[in-house]
């Protein structure tokens, strides 16, 4: 896939103390196979779907053990300029600019609502080489208890423009001009205290059902779903490490398409 538009989700990684357990937790689940570690880069081992690069796994670094999460990543054609524009509109940056070898420079940072998420300005590695697939990235949202920060930040750093669906949630949409990229979700009552905010990954699933079986027989713990909804049956999961993510069967939808307002 070619390089994709500033503010477009691009790739997604995961920290894990057991990488072994995680490689085998979601090649079940998601029919992943795994590339040999590189040992160059921190033992960082990509993922496929088919014969196609979706994501990657990697063990902690020394001092960043904990709760295992998912990070995404969002292109950008200058990591340096868009880490200056996540500190210009009230974010964090927690690493800098760093080049890794020839395939791209990466960032990590936080919004102002607490938000952990990366940045990546290919070079050789262009990020997702499949979405929307069995096994591949299809979704995700950003799940705040502060959604006003999240909205006057992404949408400043990335260009996005936002629309609202009008279904009683208070649930928005990032589009880059006529794409939509990106959900936005407030966190709810529902969400324990000690949930921090995060980004909810959605991989592609033939069947959500079956699926769901597949990770809660493995360890993994369903916290919502199944669902069918307009845009696809599905659920949410805890992995038996701890990180939590969505799968989704596109092609299995109920109901209307909700309408959605721009936001002015």
């Amino acid at each position: 896939m070619a390089v994709q538009p500033e503010g477009t989700p691009c790739w997604a990684d995961a920290m894990f103390s057991d990488v072994e357990g995680a490689k085998s937790f979601y090649g079940e689940v998601l029919g992943w196979t795994f590339a040999e570690a590189s040992a160059e880069f921190g033992n960082y081992t990509e993922a496929s779907a088919n014969g196609k690069a979706v994501a990657a796994v990697v063990p902690p670094m020394p001092g960043q053990e904990g709760l295992s999460q998912w990070c995404l990543y969002f292109a950008s054609q200058d990591a340096a300029a868009t880490a200056a524009r996540i500190r210009d509109h009230g974010g964090e940056v927690l690493m800098e600019p760093m080049r890794v070898a020839d395939f791209g420079t990466m960032c990590l940072a936080r919004d102002p609502g607490g938000v952990v998420f990366g940045v990546w300005q290919a070079g050789t590695h262009e990020g997702f080489q499949s979405m929307g697939e069995p096994g591949a990235y299809t979704w995700a949202e950003v799940f705040t208890r502060e959604p006003e920060k999240s909205d006057a930040f992404f949408p400043a750093v990335f260009s996005y423009r936002q629309r609202d669906m009008q279904d009683g949630e208070d649930f928005r949409i990032y589009d880059l001009g006529e794409r939509t990229v990106l959900g936005r979700m407030k966190m709810g009552e529902e969400f324990p205290p000690e949930v921090q905010p995060y980004v909810n990954v959605y991989f592609g699933v033939e069947d959500c059902d079956e699926a769901v079986a597949r990770a809660t027989k493995l360890g993994g713990v369903l916290r919502f779903g199944p669902m069918t909804t307009p845009f696809g049956r599905f659920a949410a999961i805890s992995d038996p490490q701890g990180a939590t993510f969505s799968v989704i069967d596109t092609t299995t939808t109920e109901g209307e398409m909700p309408k959605l307002t721009d936001v002015a």
